[in-house]
């Protein structure tokens, strides 16, 4: 079984048909599983404000399972910070994955932020899709 976990930036660029979008729909079609954070919901929602957007984005969360983890992620956190800096919501992001599959090999990664891809290579992560990145000075 595929599994990824997908970070805000890749739905962001899905739903306002940014540059990216299409690639990450197409790889992330192959996956089995997807999961994210509660915090993408919050992400996008914001995205959506800021562009003022009025149609709904809960058609964006279709397919995704929901990651809740049951205890504080100091642990990941630190070993995400060990392998380099990254802002709080792609801290999170990161430390969630690794929370989702301690063996970073075992999981794919989907991001189009180019910082918090690095960081999640440097982990050992999977990284999805290859083709495209973002801007590391963007938010979502």
């Amino acid at each position: 079984m595929r599994v990824a976990y997908v970070d805000s930036s890749c739905v962001v660029a899905r739903a306002f048909g940014e540059p990216g979008g299409r690639a990450v729909a197409d790889c992330l079609a192959e996956v089995d599983l997807l999961v994210s954070s509660s915090l993408l919901e919050a992400e996008v929602r914001s995205a959506f404000a800021r562009e003022r957007v009025t149609s709904p984005c809960e058609p964006w969360f279709g397919g995704l399972t929901w990651l809740h983890p049951d205890r504080p992620l100091g642990p990941e956190c630190r070993r995400v910070l060990e392998a380099g800096y990254v802002r709080g919501a792609d801290l999170w992001h990161l430390a969630c994955a690794l929370f989702l599959s301690p063996d970073p090999s075992e999981l794919a990664f989907a991001s189009l932020d180019i910082r918090q891809r690095d960081v999640a290579e440097a982990l050992g992560l999977r990284l999805l899709p290859t083709r495209w990145t973002r801007d590391p000075h963007l938010s979502p």
